[in-house]
């Protein structure tokens, strides 16, 4: 991996763990492997490495939700999947807990790539779910833009209260939840 690669998957890893503010430029370089000059000659700062790793980091999330929202099967099995792959729940969402830090909250350029993956996150699911009613899989009185918010907001939830708990459990039974109340609106 090239240092410039090192540099991002670093930072990508150490905001999932500490936030912005616990994310120092040196503890950056050490889980790099790679000097000040390293860092400063391919980024600007701390604030343009946070954004390359923010980015990537968005980027991976919309395109782990694809493979299960583009996959075949019905708009709920493909919902289904998508909120029961694997994924590592105690650590929380990785674009979703940048939420609750404040510094990348107040940064525009920070906060942008996370808005627009929830975004994009909402209108796929509303989407899928759209494709749901236009095959008569799912109610006609459905309203996918409202569902699909009421999804993310059940799985960002479901890593909060799951986070909260120290146990898998409520994230389980949040998703079991909204699950269930799709299939009622099953046709």
């Amino acid at each position: 991996m090239s240092t410039p690669e090192r540099l991002i998957e670093s930072t990508r890893e150490l905001l999932w763990e500490r936030g912005y503010v616990g994310t120092s430029p040196k503890a950056i370089q050490q889980r790099a492997g790679a000097g000040q000059g390293s860092m400063y000659h391919h980024f600007s700062g701390k604030p343009d490495l946070a954004l390359a790793a923010i980015r990537r980091t968005a980027q991976e999330m919309r395109g782990k939700a694809e493979q299960q929202l583009g996959g075949p099967g019905t708009a709920v099995e493909r919902i289904t999947a998508y909120l029961r792959r694997e994924r590592d729940i105690l650590k929380g969402c990785p674009v979703g807990r940048l939420t609750q830090d404040p510094d990348v909250m107040a940064d525009a350029a920070l906060r942008a790539p996370v808005d627009e993956t929830f975004v994009w996150l909402r209108g796929r699911l509303a989407e899928v779910l759209a494709e749901g009613v236009a095959r008569g899989e799912l109610s006609a009185g459905l309203d996918p833009a409202v569902t699909a918010a009421t999804v993310v907001a059940v799985l960002q939830g479901g890593y909060v209260l799951a986070r909260a708990a120290g146990s898998t459990a409520p994230f389980e039974q949040a998703v079991d939840g909204v699950l269930g109340l799709l299939a009622a609106q099953s046709a």
